[in-house]
């Protein structure tokens, strides 16, 4: 029995894998995808956070962006589906107009490759929950880290704490849940692209 079976048949039913900034060993492949898909979870791609203390600007988000983009292309995503930006472990010399500008230019740039961009909320992500409503994100996904609530919106995601050892990997577990405004992160399962 596959890896994803294995979950699956434990009771999960979705699956967030990482992409690269470049495509590398150890982040999801097109195989995997299928595999997961096939194993009945839904599954969403993140992209991979810059090493601690990375500084942001408008054109490492665009950069950023269309990376993730063109990966999840090639991985098989059809246009529709979430793709997540981590925002987490900002150089605390940043300024917040810096991680502002790297947010809308990732948005950007994984919007118009197709995508529905979501926000994960990481430790260090240096903008308050004002700021970061104030984003285009439609999408927010909650870390286990002590982060500001979302005005008007919350959060589709919901990392819980602490992580766990299961099927022989850590697993970081997280739920999902409809945001205030009853908006769902968007997922790619077997047939269809559901909320």
């Amino acid at each position: 029995m596959n890896l994803a079976r294995q979950f699956f048949s434990q009771g999960y039913r979705f699956c967030l894998r990482y992409v690269a900034r470049a495509q590398a060993a150890l982040n999801l492949s097109a195989q995997e995808a299928t595999d997961i898909l096939n194993a009945g979870l839904a599954l969403m791609a993140v992209q991979h956070v810059r090493a601690p203390g990375w500084s942001p600007d408008q054109a490492l988000g665009k950069q950023d962006g269309q990376e993730a983009a063109v990966i999840a292309q090639a991985i098989g995503f059809p246009p529709g589906v979430s793709v997540w930006c981590d925002l987490e472990e900002v150089n605390a010399a940043a300024q917040a107009q810096d991680v502002i500008a790297y947010c809308r230019a990732w948005h950007q740039a994984v919007r118009a490759g197709g995508y529905s961009p979501g926000l994960y909320v990481g430790a260090g992500a240096l903008l308050s929950g004002q700021q970061l409503f104030d984003l285009p994100f439609q999408q927010y996904w909650r870390s286990s880290s002590r982060v500001p609530d979302i005005p008007n919106r919350g959060y589709q995601l919901v990392q819980l704490s602490p992580s766990i050892q299961l099927n022989g990997i850590l697993v970081d577990v997280d739920v999902a849940v409809p945001d205030v405004q009853g908006d769902f992160a968007r997922w790619l399962r077997v047939s269809a692209v559901a909320p």
